[in-house]
């Protein structure tokens, strides 16, 4: 079951601190310096906190609510319970007690799929779905989330595992577009765990520590061990993140002149999706790719597209093949006359 650990409160109210947006200490006074920077951009005054109970959501929470006095606007905080552990139901009570302390109230959704196969990228699937209901619900524009620096550093490894290219070895973006025109923003992606567990202490005095973040069956975790190896061997998380902001910084110059040739192959008509083969058979293997995955992923509102691999072995039967009839991420692909057609896979 989920632990938490306890940590030496400080004196100070926490109220306090947060109405004066942690000015007493530096670090964190500029942390919520460039995190407010963030925020005003949106221009917004509804959001949306993904809370677990872990620091890096505690601190993200401590660091909304202080948001909340200083500007004024309407934040929900959302906890899903995902039904996986024997107690998480108590477990979420338990979370929801610690906030209501700050006068923040906590909203749980309960997860009511059962999960099987690959927990976690299903959990996530379920999460997300969940929250941008609740969302749309109460005309929410804005989702945030307390993905961080090491988390970036982490997705960097776990796709360079894969052999991602360079839409993949960019890791995640700063904000990023549900299918439901609903903003997702990670504004934390520069920061590192160590300041969000000292946002935490300062402010709730504990945080809940999550057992499966230590499960070595989980590639995550396995690289997440590796980390003090790595810089023992001179692999410093500094420096590959920098790597990281400079491919992102490459990945959006080419995202410019993908679109363009997005535009011109590929066309949505009623319950289909054209793309203009003349166009596509002209581009090189990385733009055909991604043609695919922007329209499985457009056309079937999902939150992933397919991996690359497949994506290629896709095209590869597409070249291969007289008449193809194939399926992949929810769509049934054929190519007639001057066009390949994505429909819709009928759901049993």
């Amino acid at each position: 079951s989920l632990c938490y650990k306890k940590l030496s409160m400080s004196k100070k109210n926490s109220n306090v601190i947060l109405k004066n947006r942690f000015s007493n200490y530096e670090e964190l006074s500029h942390i919520y310096s460039t995190f407010k920077k963030k925020l005003n951009f949106f221009r917004k005054k509804t959001f949306l906190i993904a809370v677990s109970g872990g620091p890096d959501s505690l601190a993200l929470t401590a660091l909304a609510k202080s948001y909340s006095y200083e500007n004024k606007c309407k934040i929900y905080y959302v906890l899903v319970d995902h039904n996986l552990r024997k107690n998480s139901s108590l477990e979420a009570i338990s979370v929801k007690k610690l906030l209501k302390k700050n006068q923040i109230n906590l909203n749980i959704l309960k997860n009511k799929e059962l999960i099987k196969k690959n927990v976690q990228s299903e959990a996530r699937r379920i999460r997300y779905s969940l929250l941008t209901n609740f969302c749309k619900k109460r005309r929410i524009k804005t989702i945030l989330t307390a993905h961080n620096f090491e988390d970036q550093v982490e997705t960097f490894f776990i796709r360079l595992s894969r052999g991602s290219g360079l839409e993949g070895l960019s890791s995640m973006k700063q904000i990023n577009k549900t299918n439901n025109n609903i903003n997702l923003v990670r504004p934390l992606l520069d920061v590192k765990k160590i300041q969000l567990i000292k946002i935490s202490k300062v402010i709730f005095g504990r945080f809940y520590k999550d057992p499966t973040n230590k499960n070595t069956k989980y590639l995550r975790t396995r690289i997440r061990n590796l980390k003090k190896s790595l810089e023992t061997s001179g692999i410093n998380y500094d420096q590959v993140f920098r790597s990281i902001n400079n491919l992102a910084s490459s990945r959006d110059t080419l995202e410019l002149y993908f679109n363009k040739i997005y535009k011109d192959t590929v066309k949505k008509k009623k319950n289909k999706i054209f793309i203009r083969l003349e166009g596509f058979n002209s581009l090189n293997k990385e733009m055909k790719m991604r043609v695919f995955k922007k329209s499985i992923k457009d056309f079937t509102n999902s939150y992933y597209s397919p991996r690359s691999k497949k994506i290629f072995n896709l095209i590869d039967q597409i070249r291969a093949k007289k008449n193809p009839k194939l399926t992949l991420g929810g769509c049934i692909i054929s190519r007639e006359k001057n066009h390949i057609i994505l429909k819709k896979e009928k759901k049993n």
